[in-house]
């Protein structure tokens, strides 16, 4: 899955570098309807400060990824920050201007908001941003719940003073969702509240899958995860692609104009046509089959 998703990075990354190293792939699926959020979410006020994109950056910190590995990632978006690329993309949107949170998440109760939303209309306000999540160490924590993430997050874009053209999540992980509720139902009612989610998938294991690793990690964001109106997935398949994957794929959330990807969608599905859909519930029966291992040990 890997090369034939890196294909599609060459032609619609805005003319990306190291063809090859990185992947986008339109959603497949969007809304299915399942679910709600019920009395948890309230309507956006009309008189939130108008900007182009609201934008979560949602970080896996479980335990699944060392101590160096975690600082890489918080690196890479703060380079990001102060890349003149990402600076160039939000003071070039129809308002000049986005609201961005950093939030960090593990297993179903394990979510942490390390900078809250902020307005970001200058080089300074981007710079301050990247020094703030700069000045605070990462986290580990057990379990991966990637929908427990997403339930978190859609309460956070209501009432939160701002009034998005578009609002969108960016999840960054490196194994499928294995506690909590299903990701799929998390991912739809997100959807169903005009939420696009874009995922990170980090395929960096080289090989030496643990428990709650997949090979196939990208088809599963691209069939499980991702969702919405042009979602997309930029896999990383090894920690050096990292900072530039984070940078291109904030260019693409943050521009004022999302890029068309409506030919790159009918080009992915006449590539993988014939490919088997992700099971959506893989990480628990990872889950599962690892906690009866551990009950055989102690027979």
């Amino acid at each position: 899955m890997s090369s034939r998703v890196a294909a599609f990075a060459i032609a619609f990354l805005l003319h990306a570098g190291a063809a090859g190293l990185l992947g986008l792939v339109p959603a497949q699926a969007q809304q299915r309807g399942l679910g709600d959020l019920g009395t948890q979410a309230e309507p956006v006020p009309q008189d939130g400060q108008k900007v182009d994109v609201e934008l979560v950056l949602a970080v896996d910190v479980s335990w699944s990824m060392d101590h160096g590995e975690q600082e890489i990632q918080r690196e890479g978006y703060v380079a990001a920050f102060r890349s003149p690329a990402v600076q160039r993309a939000i003071l070039e949107g129809g308002y000049g201007r986005v609201a961005v949170t950093y939030i960090e998440w593990a297993g179903m109760f394990s979510q942490s908001v390390i900078v809250p939303w902020t307005l970001i209309d200058s080089k300074a306000s981007a710079e301050a941003f990247a020094y703030r999540l700069a000045s605070e160490e990462p986290e580990r924590q057990r379990r991966t719940s990637i929908a427990s993430a997403i339930d978190f997050i859609v309460p956070m874009f209501d009432r939160n003073g701002f009034d998005g053209r578009r609002r969108v999540v960016d999840i960054s992980g490196d194994g499928p969702n294995n506690q909590g509720r299903v990701v799929t139902a998390a991912r739809d009612a997100a959807v169903a509240r005009g939420i696009t989610i874009n995922g990170l998938p980090l395929m960096t294991s080289g090989g030496g899958f643990g428990w709650s690793s997949i090979p196939d990690l990208d088809r599963y964001y691209t069939d499980c995860v991702i969702g919405g109106p042009s979602a997309f997935i930029i896999p990383v398949n090894d920690w050096s692609q990292f900072p530039e994957a984070v940078r291109r794929k904030l260019v693409l959330e943050l521009a004022g104009t999302w890029p068309d990807l409506r030919e790159a969608a009918s080009a992915t599905v006449i590539q993988t046509q014939n490919a088997a859909a992700a099971d959506c519930l893989i990480g628990e029966r990872l889950w599962q089959q690892r906690q009866r291992r551990w009950l055989e040990d102690f027979q």
